[in-house]
């Protein structure tokens, strides 16, 4: 199941349980994880893009071994709400990760890279890391807004 409803997802997790965000670039995907009572994210890993087939084995051992139990995956729109190629791309990577055969969430990810640089800035980190550490929060962030709207239904 892949959807964009924060309803339908909770609806297909009623014991809650931990949760993988990812962040899905062209060159890495950021991964956060959260706890089983849907509280806190925290970056996880970032993995360095290659072959699909790769990427997708290396998410996958991290649900086994997280024991996740949902997928969120941060949707790039634009900035007016529709979507743009790199939208098309993220939905064709979510229905390849669909055999996996958890519960996807796609989840509006447009200021969470503006909101970690920032956030990154601010703290003072060199630019080597921020572009070390900027997509596994990207999607510490990603998964954060969702699981602070599943809480709420």
């Amino acid at each position: 199941m892949i959807t964009t409803a924060a309803a339908d997802f909770r609806a297909a997790l009623p014991d809650a349980g931990r949760l993988i965000g990812l962040d899905v670039g062209t060159k890495t995907i950021g991964t956060a994880l959260c706890d089983a009572g849907w509280s806190f994210a925290s970056p996880a890993l970032l993995i360095r893009r290659g072959k699909f087939t790769r990427d997708k084995a290396a998410i996958a051992d991290l649900i086994v071994a997280q024991q996740v139990k949902g997928i969120v995956i941060g949707l790039p729109l634009n900035m007016d709400g529709t979507d743009s190629p790199r939208t098309q791309s993220t939905r064709a990577f979510a229905r390849n990760m669909d055999d996996i055969a958890l519960p996807i969430l796609l989840w509006d990810e447009r200021w969470s890279t503006v909101a970690v640089e920032r956030t990154l800035i601010e703290q003072d980190a060199s630019r080597a890391k921020r572009a070390e550490l900027v997509d596994k929060m990207a999607a510490a962030h990603i998964l954060q807004g969702a699981i602070d709207a599943l809480v709420r239904h």
